[in-house]
């Protein structure tokens, strides 16, 4: 039996102790909501770079070696990810070592050395690169698209950074980001596995119980609103054309969260999913596509993924357009609802296996304000209706908030082909849906249509 308990310390620290005694070791995770939108103009990148700089060492342990040994000693491996809203630190440890885990972890938190910064700068632009061809132009789709969903704003910026941004930031922009959002009211920690709340809320205080607080700066909302389809076609020396169609959606905490999971499974969710069996198992095009949801305090978006070969990309498109408009006009089927229902609501039960999984459950929840347990998921889950999922369906893929990218060895013609594509789905979405819809020019970049 899980038991999930939460504690405040003085400072404003929440700590999250899921007790999963069926398991032998500890998941323990720290999560901080700062991340790539809390960046400042000019040093984007700046708050995975200081989760880089955790790791080079502290007054207690001088050097990476000595945290990564310290760790290793009792049965850890300490990692971190930096996101659009939150940067985390976890680690598996023995359930004997906890205190010992967090002792380290609060010195990387609290107590931070900041030197080496040069080194990991190169190492970050490295990282950097990987998303840069050889003329270093932008190719990572994910990226490309988030300028295109939030333009002139952070949200809308890579998290690493670019390689200018990296090179701009200095000591001074690190401890100011250090100072500002590692507090302990930004944060929350939880201790997933088999150990007792009572302890792990002692540890707890006795670790970061001196960690000062401070006021929490709020980052800038997103007020942009799309009018029109939007293409972005990038040339790439790759033998695939990698294709990211996404739209602008809903916030974590929106009524149609649900709905729109079932809409991610129906369409890109395994083996059974619409888009799969369309595209690969039909067509031949392709060898997987993926789906993925972003969600943020104020907006959102669902993505979809694939790579095809360049004369089939037009052909993916159109036919990727024609199951998401069936989705818009044609309720799902109550067999291949129910199918989705149950896969989802198996995969729940199975998380309570993961200490991990139960740790972001609660930990992650708690930062973001979303915290819902197994039991609430599977029961929203139950009532999830075909009129919930075609009615979402219909917000989502409004021509309107589509953000296409396509990066790769672009032929003549081929982007003409792409603008119809679009803008035929504009019509056939705005004759389907509204009486009196009229579609708006898709807008292009400049030169789009060069060599088209």
């Amino acid at each position: 039996m899980i038991q999930t308990n939460l504690q405040t310390l003085a400072n404003g620290l929440r700590v999250v102790c899921v007790e999963m005694p069926h398991l032998h070791s500890v998941e323990l995770a720290i999560y901080l909501k700062v991340g790539g939108r809390n960046d400042p103009p000019g040093r984007e990148g700046l708050s995975h770079f200081l989760e880089h700089m955790l790791f080079r060492g502290t007054a207690e342990y001088p050097s990476s070696l000595a945290i990564e040994s310290a760790f290793e000693v009792i049965g850890g491996a300490p990692n971190a990810a930096t996101d659009a809203e939150s940067t985390y630190y976890y680690s598996r440890v023995h359930p004997d070592n906890v205190r010992t885990a967090l002792e380290i972890f609060a010195s990387m938190l609290m107590r931070p050395l900041l030197t080496g910064i040069e080194i990991e700068r190169r190492i970050i632009a490295e990282e950097a690169r990987e998303d840069l061809n050889e003329q270093e132009d932008e190719v990572n789709a994910d990226t490309i698209v988030s300028r295109m969903l939030w333009p002139r704003h952070p949200l809308g910026m890579p998290t690493i950074g670019t390689l200018e941004s990296i090179a701009a930031i200095g000591r001074e922009d690190l401890e100011g980001h250090l100072n500002n959002y590692y507090i302990p009211g930004n944060g929350v920690l939880v201790v997933s596995g088999p150990i007792g709340s009572d302890a792990v809320f002692a540890s707890a205080e006795a670790c970061f119980g001196q960690w000062p607080s401070r006021k929490v700066l709020q980052p800038i909302p997103v007020t942009v609103r799309h009018q029109a389809p939007q293409i972005r076609c990038v040339q790439d020396s790759d033998s695939q054309m990698n294709l990211q169609m996404a739209f602008l959606g809903f916030a974590r905490d929106d009524h149609r969260f649900m709905a729109l999971r079932f809409l991610r499974r129906i369409l890109a969710g395994g083996g059974s999913s619409r888009l799969h069996l369309r595209l690969r198992e039909e067509l031949g095009i392709i060898y997987s596509v993926d789906g993925s949801i972003g969600a943020y305090d104020e907006t959102g978006c669902l993505a979809f993924d694939l790579s095809t070969a360049p004369a089939t990309l037009i052909a993916a498109v159109e036919a990727t357009f024609e199951e998401l408009l069936r989705m818009v006009t044609t309720p799902v089927p109550e067999a291949e609802l129910s199918r989705i229902g149950n896969s989802y609501v198996f995969d729940l039960e199975f998380s309570r296996d993961s200490a991990c999984e139960m740790g972001g459950r609660y930990g992650w929840g708690e930062l973001m304000g979303v915290v819902r347990s197994i039991e609430e998921d599977q029961e929203d889950s139950r009532r999830i209706t075909a009129a919930d999922v075609q009615r979402t369906a219909r917000e989502l893929f409004a021509p309107e908030n589509l953000r296409l990218v396509a990066v790769g060895p672009w032929k003549r013609g081929m982007k003409k082909a792409l603008r119809e594509q679009v803008a035929d789905y504009q019509q056939r979405y705005c004759d389907a849906v509204a009486s009196g819809c009229q579609p708006v020019p898709v807008k292009l970049p400049a030169g789009f249509e060069d060599g088209g």
